[in-house]
């Protein structure tokens, strides 16, 4: 009986543990080159600087609609930073249920 609920409390912690590893991995924020905001979150998720009103409705959009941003020119000047498109302003990467966004939109 005590081995059993030992092993039940060994599992909880270990559980918590990983997902505040897993959590606390995603709420990073870094500077890149340019001096924009970058954090990486699961996907379904949204940076900090981006999680409510306005920008979140726009960093949402993003998002799910790669193609329509994918084909708008950024009128901000930002290609000399590499964005080939108004979606590079949101989007820094996507990998494995992964995003990087880059706070380039939001300010």
């Amino acid at each position: 009986m005590i081995r059993g609920l030992v092993v039940i409390v060994v599992l909880a912690l270990t559980v918590t543990g990983a997902a505040w590893w897993l959590w606390a991995d995603d709420q990073g924020v870094a500077l890149d080159a340019i001096g924009d905001q970058n954090q990486t979150v699961a996907r379904g998720q949204l940076p900090v600087f981006a999680a409510r009103g306005d920008a979140a409705r726009l960093y949402t959009f993003a998002v799910e609609n790669p193609e329509t941003l994918g084909s708008i020119p950024c009128t901000c000047g930002c290609e000399r930073f590499g964005h080939v498109s108004n979606r590079a302003c949101y989007i820094k990467d996507e990998r494995a249920g992964r995003v990087t966004f880059t706070s380039h939109a939001a300010t």
